[in-house]
């Protein structure tokens, strides 16, 4: 399975911007998804994840800001990100699984090279 992420970029706190995760490869084997972020000197952390039947997890910084979503096929993920904050800057990965939970421990089994998201305040 290949992941490649796009839609990073640089914007002004209270934008928005829209992430997207492309899937290829052995698609049968993909269970739930997920996007992680991760800080300068900070460890990397989920910020949502989405399983195969739609449950959704948010982390709760991102509560009600950042909505993700995935399509039936499996070939496309996206992470729509409104009312950024600064805070919100870190490189941001798309992973999926061969397994089926949403909870924010390991699991992750494939990953994308990750696409910087800068807020600026």
């Amino acid at each position: 399975v290949q992941l490649v992420e796009s839609g990073g970029g640089l914007v002004q706190a209270g934008g928005s911007l829209r992430l997207s995760c492309a899937a290829s490869g052995d698609l049968f084997s993909i269970g739930s998804m997920g996007w992680y972020r991760q800080a300068p000197g900070k460890e990397r952390v989920l910020v949502a994840a989405i399983s195969g039947d739609g449950r959704t997890r948010y982390a709760d910084s991102v509560m009600g800001r950042f909505t993700i979503a995935r399509d039936n096929a499996k070939t496309l993920m996206s992470l729509q990100m409104n009312s950024l904050k600064p805070e919100d800057t870190a490189m941001y990965y798309c992973a999926a699984m061969r397994g089926t939970h949403i909870n924010p421990i390991p699991g992750y089994d494939y990953w994308g090279q990750g696409t910087q998201v800068t807020v600026s305040s």
